[in-house]
């Protein structure tokens, strides 16, 4: 397996374009099920998740064509009902092909999803909007297998006991070829939602925010091919912020979401990091010595938890004492031990976590245990002395694109040793 090489110490400084949003691109790929023209996509990030999509809807029988950053996708005839064990374990956006088969062609086979091993993330909301919409659906032998017994799925009122970003968007795609209005209450707001329901309205769908939290999807009997430009991604923007400063450095961060970072600007800010805004994107502009501060993590538009790792790994380096509340995951600390190694001081109690910020991090052999647990070890190794060896890094690879290079253009000491 692939390792990372890092030797700590140097500040970053120069520029970082932020790539295509995958948690943007993977619904919209699945979009493409949905109609026999041709779907062109523009920023797509190149990453293992969206070669595991793509893996997954050939599959299903949609030709893809790449060039660069740019994917056509077309559907002219469903080769297949089922997304087998082999194309979903890897990746839990899989499960959002349930809607769209279920929608367009009355049935499903779907493989219990895989992906990062942060806690339970049950398919339960999932179910329950399909159901309610007409679905007839079982689980049996590892598998989700689904039918529509009327013509199609019928719209319905929608309530979420809880925010999910998955279930709201697979509804979105099942509902957008359903039979009357549904409407989502308790819909997740993260602005990859607003991506997706762009893409569906330029379709042919009629979608629309009643609230922030609601929405109303007008079914149509046929959706048509689009063009669309994938939006930036705010995690891998929060990243590099807080890789800047954790080092110490000055970087723009070029292409960054702005108006989708408020809750991570005010994060840094609170550190004592400037936070420049201008018409190319951020510029993070970082003190070596640090504030303490507390986080709560929250569904959008609150501090992602995607992002908590890597706080957390820059809260080690602070003055004082710093607190962490992860409401969103229940085993989300899967990467304090592994930050520990470094020489990190931090104690976890239930879902808090309290660190005692220190400037004595050292080089160590780690290991990552998911995507975000992963940069955030990349991070603890940019500040820490000495030199760092991360195993495990096909996590990384699954969601940011070249990031040893991105990073090395900025000064830092990174390289990646290839295994056998």
């Amino acid at each position: 397996m692939d390792q990372i090489l890092i030797r700590g110490g140097n500040r970053l400084r120069g520029s970082i374009r932020i790539s295509g949003s995958k948690n943007s691109a993977l619904p919209i790929f699945v979009a493409s099920l949905l109609t026999n023209d041709d779907c062109l996509l523009h920023n797509v990030p190149k990453l293992v998740d969206i070669i595991t999509m793509k893996n997954l809807l050939i599959s299903l029988g949609v030709k893809i064509r790449s060039e660069g950053r740019t994917c056509v996708l077309r559907l002219n005839k469903l080769d297949s009902f089922e997304a087998n064990y082999e194309s979903v374990r890897k990746m839990r956006a899989s499960i959002l092909v349930l809607g769209p088969l279920l929608s367009k062609f009355g049935k499903a086979e779907v493989s219990l999803p895989g992906g990062c091993a942060i806690g339970s993330r049950p398919i339960d909301l999932h179910i329950y909007a399909l159901k309610k919409m007409g679905a007839n659906i079982k689980i049996k032998d590892g598998y989700i297998k689904g039918t529509v017994s009327r013509s199609s799925l019928k719209g319905a009122k929608i309530k979420f006991p809880k925010v999910s970003v998955g279930a709201t968007e697979n509804t979105l795609l099942a509902a957008s070829l359903a039979d009357g209005e549904t409407i989502i209450e308790n819909a997740a707001m993260e602005p990859e939602i607003d991506d997706l329901i762009n893409v569906l309205n330029k379709m042919g769908a009629v979608i629309s925010r009643v609230k922030n939290n609601v929405i109303k999807i007008v079914g149509v009997e046929k959706l048509t091919g689009f063009e669309h430009k994938i939006m930036s991604d705010r995690i891998e923007a929060g990243t590099y912020a807080i890789a800047t400063a954790i080092t110490g450095g000055k970087v723009e961060l070029l292409d960054a979401p702005v108006n989708n970072l408020d809750a991570v600007l005010e994060f840094l800010r609170k550190m004592g990091v400037k936070v420049k805004i201008f018409s190319q994107g951020i510029i993070v502009d970082s003190p070596k010595e640090l504030n303490n501060v507390d986080l709560v993590t929250e569904v959008y538009p609150g501090f992602p938890t995607d992002l908590q790792a890597q706080a957390m790994a820059l809260m080690t380096v602070t003055n004082g004492i710093s607190k962490i509340e992860e409401k969103i995951f229940e085993n989300r600390f899967m990467h304090v031990s592994e930050l520990m190694r470094f020489g990190a001081k931090i104690d976890v109690k239930g879902s808090k976590a309290i660190i005692k910020g220190s400037n004595n991090l050292t080089g160590a052999q780690v290991m990552a245990t998911d995507l975000r647990a992963s940069s955030s070890l990349v991070l603890a190794a940019l500040r820490a002395k000495g030199d760092t060896v991360i195993n495990r890094v096909y996590h990384l690879d699954r969601g940011y694109e070249d990031m040893e290079k991105k990073l090395s253009r900025c000064g830092a000491q990174v390289r990646r040793v290839h295994g056998k």
